[in-house]
């Protein structure tokens, strides 16, 4: 069960990634738009987490051995979309329906798309959810990834403390630290930092890497076994592979014309061409 090493995984990995960005510029194109900025720096993380850390098998998406992820930052739905899409849990054809009339593929998850766990959207509450599958099964790993302005909700906090109560060296959090929310920095809102010494006096295992960095990134979401739960701070870019949007609060959400998604894709095809040769 679980992704086949591939020959060179930095590569492969690469690869899927420069398909997912495109696949969430074409969503952002469709009726409704998308949160594109939120998608696009979760990128790196949700590929490596699907395609090499996690047990998964799309075939049998409900295996009882299989890892768990909850997308707690639920409005980057498309990054997740675009990655279970990629690994085979359903058709890549499909993507093509986000957001459309009668289309599974909501704005934020449902359980109707196979290989999501929860719904997940209303901030704050992705944490918890992963403690209950944790504890539920203490044999398997449980992921909850976060935004960081969602850190601003007391609920986080309370989750945390449970989860080094109880203990849980099978749960892992991952922060999606871009530093914007809707509103403008995240310092500006309710000022975060220092992030790191946070977690730790909640009892958290802590480790820090850059979130576009697939060899950082699998070094720090590498198990540790008993213990601590442990928190992965992820620094990532929003908007990331768009130079126009990247580290812009208004990338949050994007409706793009036919024009700016032609646009968008020559650039991240451009720079797929650059990255392979």
């Amino acid at each position: 069960m679980g992704a086949p090493a591939p020959a060179d995984p930095a590569a492969d990995l690469a690869e899927v990634a420069h398909r997912v960005r495109e696949h969430i510029v074409r969503m952002c194109a469709g009726p409704e738009g998308g949160h594109l900025g939120g998608s696009m720096s979760l990128v790196e993380i949700l590929t490596l987490l699907y395609f090499e850390v996690m047990r998964v098998d799309p075939r049998r998406p409900a295996a009882l051995e299989r890892d768990i992820l909850i997308l707690s930052k639920g409005h980057g739905a498309m990054c997740l979309y675009a990655v279970l899409a990629e690994r085979g849990f359903f058709p890549v054809a499909e993507l093509a329906e986000y957001s459309r009339p009668g289309s599974r593929l909501m704005g934020h998850p449902v359980r109707a798309v196979p290989g999501v766990e929860m719904p997940t959207g209303s901030l704050g509450h992705g944490l918890a959810l992963a403690n209950g599958f944790a504890v539920a099964d203490r044999g398997r790993r449980c992921f909850a990834v976060l935004g960081d302005g969602e850190l601003q909700e007391g609920s986080v906090w309370e989750a945390a403390m449970a989860s080094a109560a109880l203990g849980l060296g099978n749960l892992t959090a991952v922060v999606d630290r871009n530093l914007l929310q809707i509103t403008g920095p995240t310092e500006d809102a309710v000022g975060l930092e220092p992030l790191a010494d946070r977690w730790r006096s909640f009892g958290w295992t802590v480790r820090e890497a850059d979130g576009h960095d697939f060899g950082a990134l699998r070094e720090a979401l590498t198990p540790t076994g008993d213990g601590p739960p442990t928190v992965v701070i992820a620094r990532t870019v929003k908007g990331r592979g768009l130079p126009s949007l990247e580290a812009k609060t208004r990338s949050h959400y994007a409706r793009l014309s036919g024009r700016q998604a032609e646009r968008s894709l020559a650039v991240l095809q451009a720079r797929r061409r650059r990255t392979v040769s």
